[in-house]
């Protein structure tokens, strides 16, 4: 570095760097690899196949850490409260992942994730600070500035690639994220997470330890086009490591639902069938004009063109239209031998040297539903049809290329204004979630816990009004402050999650006026036939302290201060307490669901038809007993109304603990 002189002792650590790299960790020395790369007889402490790191114990500690955080609903800015399931969460995603977990264990179907790069200028909350009791950390990460903003300053950390524990923060950062994640997937669902080169090989350790090498899906390359900045190398690509929860499960799950699932379509194909159908309309059944017909229309596409690679589907039959003539012999050369009788000549036809590839016991079928292509005569071999209808899909490539600028393109149009540098394409992640989500049996849940820009919401919608598919989505985004230099600030925004909120609201009515503009002219009962109507709303919900008075650990054994706090625990409401936030708190405890259905009644709550009663201080005696008569174990009510109702404290208790409530029937 010009204008910077280092100690001789740099100096001295730079030259053996370069000339032993390998006894190096993270920049540091590791002093047992110096001493066996110099030949001294060392036994490695703990020598076993294992991805470590400093603070990987602590990071397990911060994981395991109970929250007392809940959600509470922000109706103002949401999209048709009452009756979207989509939800949208602003808060720190680890606290986050744990508030759902009683309510939404075992539930995702497929988890996308596109976190930090650890490029070297992210900044990003990870637990560096272990000695901090919960409580410091929550402050930490609930900092806010005068207007109430989350303060940058507060949560996050700078990770630059000087950071003596560089890789390890990063680890530390994502390890107990994945934990929680993995525990909200279903036994048949997924979790796909985008990277670059600065992670992707620790990524992939991590997630073999979370995960297991045995739920090892793929490594994806995502290619985007050059970069012109490289020294050596143009790096033009980027990668998505996919995982199954159970791999067995989730293969059996698609067989047992005959599911397309990890297929794609082939591309180009609506060009091919428009082709076809506008020669039928011409040549009516005359199938050898048809062919030549598309014959010329294959010639005249250009070698980039995607449909040109199925231009060998040339070849029409009245009955399931385009096909091509396929290979009918057996490979291995084990293929059946008998006679296959040609219907001109009635001879038999001459036989492939590998035999054919199906049993005997086949033909009969093949024959009657003119699967099979004759010759001229039985001399010449005949051949299988494939037609084009039955062979649209093929397996995922792992390997694919899509300009990365055009998602920049879209929604800096879409927002009217350049507000993100690095969007993710909502074409790539709506591929992703059609691999393991298949219409029409897909009423699953999408979850994003670092959704950015909110491009897996508008990828949810989008499949879902092209598939008719019933898919919800959960993002989570920290309300993370836009520069005060950005455009995004200037144009009004103050934080990335009210970026994505209005983007996932903008992206909404697009595809409605799309999929209207799409229907017009269709006969009204065309247009009824679509029974699963897109879901374009979503329910905010914003991570905040309990409704519920938090018992504090008392360091010491000042008696005053515990009497303080027994007393204070007469009214177990925290001060800023809600009737509303309280229902949602009490919810999400009892392993309901943000998308439950609540009714408020004349003294009371009821969660999906009576599931789960919350009483209020408002309800008359009256109530009190006859709701304690229908529902007499599902009732929850606070301790403040037991006094003077001894029918209502012998069926219900509301307790602090552990820094949560805990229910009991007694």
């Amino acid at each position: 570095m010009i204008g910077y002189s280092i100690t001789p002792q740099e100096e001295r650590i730079e030259v053996l760097q370069s000339l032993m790299p390998e006894v190096f960790d993270e920049g540091k020395i590791d002093w047992e690899k110096l001493k066996a790369t110099l030949g001294e007889n060392i036994n490695f402490s703990n020598e076993r196949y294992v991805l470590n790191w400093a603070g990987k114990s602590d990071a397990f500690r911060a994981m395991q850490q109970p929250s007392s955080a809940t959600l509470v609903p922000c109706r103002e800015e949401s999209v048709d409260f009452d009756n979207t399931q989509n939800i949208f969460i602003e808060g720190e995603n680890m606290e986050v992942l744990k508030v759902l977990q009683k309510s939404y264990f075992g539930k995702i179907k497929m988890i996308y994730i596109d976190p930090p790069y650890n490029t070297g200028n992210d900044s990003f909350i990870y637990p560096d600070k272990f000695a901090e009791t919960k409580e410091e950390y929550m402050r930490r990460v609930g900092d806010k500035d005068e207007e109430g903003y989350m303060n940058r300053d507060g949560i996050f950390r700078k990770n630059s690639k000087e950071n003596g524990q560089y890789h390890s923060n990063w680890l530390s950062m994502m390890m107990p994220r994945l934990y929680l994640a993995k525990s909200l997937l279903r036994e048949d669902g997924a979790i796909f997470v985008s990277i670059d080169d600065n992670e992707v090989h620790n990524l992939r350790l991590l997630m073999n330890e979370i995960f297991g090498e045995e739920n090892f899906v793929a490594q994806v390359i995502w290619e985007q086009g050059r970069k012109s900045m490289a020294a050596q190398v143009a790096v033009n690509h980027e990668y998505c490591l996919i995982y199954c929860k159970n791999k067995i499960e989730n293969i059996a799950f698609d067989r047992i639902h005959s599911n397309r699932n990890w297929q794609v379509r082939k591309q180009g194909l609506e060009q091919i069938y428009q082709a076809y159908e506008s020669l039928k309309l011409q040549h009516g059944d005359d199938c050898e004009k048809i062919e030549h017909g598309l014959k010329k229309f294959f010639a005249g596409l250009s070698d980039d063109n995607p449909a040109k690679a199925h231009n060998h589907y040339r070849r029409v039959d009245p009955f399931l239209g385009i096909y091509h003539p396929d290979n009918i012999s057996q490979g291995t050369g084990l293929g059946g031998r008998f006679d296959i009788i040609h219907p001109i000549t009635n001879k038999p036809c001459k036989v492939p040297t590998g035999g054919w590839r199906f049993a005997e016991s086949k033909l009969p079928d093949l024959l009657a539903n003119h699967r099979i292509v004759f010759g001229k005569d039985e001399t010449t071999v005949p051949c299988l049809k494939r037609y084009l209808k039955e062979t649209e899909y093929e397996v995922y490539p792992s390997v694919f290329y899509k300009d990365g600028r055009g998602a920049s393109k879209r929604i800096e149009s879409l927002l009217n204004g350049k507000y993100f540098d690095y969007p993710k394409d909502e074409d790539i992640i709506k591929t992703f979630i059609s691999l393991v989500t298949s219409y029409p049996s897909a009423e699953d849940i999408i979850l994003d816990f670092f959704a950015g820009s909110g491009t897996t919401a508008h990828a949810v919608m989008q499949l879902n009004k092209e598939d008719g598919g019933n898919r919800k989505y959960i993002c989570v985004q920290l309300p993370e402050l836009c520069s005060e230099k950005s455009e995004a600030y200037n144009a009004g925004y103050r934080t990335i999650a009210e970026i994505s909120k209005e983007r996932i609201r903008r992206a909404g009515v697009k595809i409605q006026a799309d999929m209207e503009a799409e229907q017009t002219g269709q006969l009204a009962f065309e247009n009824e036939m679509h029974v699963n109507k897109p879901d374009f709303g979503f329910k905010v919900f914003k991570i905040a302290d309990s409704n519920f008075k938090q018992w504090r650990e008392i360091k010491g054994s000042n008696k005053e201060e515990w009497k303080q706090q027994l007393f204070d625990f007469l009214d177990p409401l925290a001060e800023n307490a809600t009737v509303d936030n309280m229902v949602y708190e009490l919810l999400l405890k009892n392993g309901r669901d943000l998308n439950s259905t609540i009714e408020h009644k004349a003294g009371y709550y009821t969660v999906n038809g009576g599931e789960l009663i919350l009483m209020l201080e408002s309800a008359i005696q009256e109530t009190v007993d006859a709701v304690l008569s229908e529902h007499p174990q599902k009732v929850i009510a606070l301790d403040r109304l037991f006094e003077g109702n001894d029918q209502l404290k012998t069926n219900t208790v509301l307790q602090m603990r552990d820094g949560g409530v805990e229910f009991k029937t007694i």
